[in-house]
């Protein structure tokens, strides 16, 4: 299941530069993660200080 990143966000950009298919970009209000590109390996949530990127069924 892949990741999407929830209202938490606060564009702090720390989980873009350790996306390995580079799957997540900037949004308008928050980052967001692009379910095409997305390989599910959570790098993303470990290193987001307020836990905004989940996987989609946590949503």
């Amino acid at each position: 299941m892949t990741y999407t990143i929830n209202s938490d966000c606060i564009s702090c950009g720390a989980c873009a530069p350790e996306c390995p298919t580079d799957a997540i970009s900037a949004g308008t209000d928050k980052y967001i993660i692009d379910p095409e590109k997305c390989i599910e390996c959570g790098n993303c949530a470990e290193v987001c200080p307020v836990e905004a990127p989940r996987p989609t069924e946590e949503q």
